[in-house]
């Protein structure tokens, strides 16, 4: 089979795991209003815990962080001639499809969980860097987003000392689109007026 469309169809099955909104399902299924209405509207993780149910908010969070996982590691056991190349172009388009669902006419999330996911299923150590990262950060100036930037921002020096140019490239470019994603928030970092962790709506 072409190269091309190993890769293509690698691509193509990530975005539709990617583009499950595991923070909409769960709080729908809790009887919960919609997600889209509360907080900032997004379907990840941070705004589920608005609601003030930390546990729909960790599942959440495994979840979207999964599915970027798994769609790095399962693209590999199809295509396992090109295992590093379609792992990203998996996992990059998981990214792809929690941020631009097209059955949730393209308004999904930022992407911050599963482009982890994605990182720890095909660079591991780059992965726990980058979730220290978060934790760091967020232990310190309780701001979820600013996490979130820093370890999208150091993922691609972390990618750079474990993997190749590939991965490097490829992290670069899903930090650049997370951080694209958050530019309300860090708007609000600047003014001073972006809600803190555990901030109700």
């Amino acid at each position: 089979m072409n190269v091309g469309v190993i890769h293509f169809l690698a691509a193509v099955g990530g975005y539709g795991l990617g583009a499950i909104p595991f923070g909409l399902v769960l709080t729908l299924l809790a009887s919960m209003e919609d997600i889209r209405t509360i907080g900032s509207g997004n379907i990840g993780a941070t705004n589920v815990l608005r609601t003030g149910h930390k546990g729909l908010a960790l599942a959440t969070l495994v979840l979207d962080s999964s599915k970027g996982a798994a769609a790095a590691w399962l693209a590999p056991l199809v295509f396992p001639d090109h295992a590093h190349a379609v792992a990203l172009a998996a996992g990059s388009f998981a990214v792809v499809g929690h941020n631009f669902p097209f059955w949730l006419g393209f308004k999904g999330g930022k992407g911050v969980a599963t482009t982890l996911g994605v990182l720890l299923a095909t660079v591991w150590p780059a992965g726990v860097l980058s979730c220290l990262t978060w934790v760091g950060v967020a232990a310190i100036f309780r701001y979820s987003s600013l996490a979130a930037l820093s370890a999208l921002a150091l993922a691609p020096a972390y990618a750079f000392i474990f993997d190749d140019r590939a991965a490097v490239v490829v992290f670069a470019g899903l930090a650049f689109v997370g951080w694209v994603r958050h530019k309300a928030n860090i708007h609000r970092l600047l003014t001073g007026t972006e809600p803190q962790l555990g901030t109700k709506r």
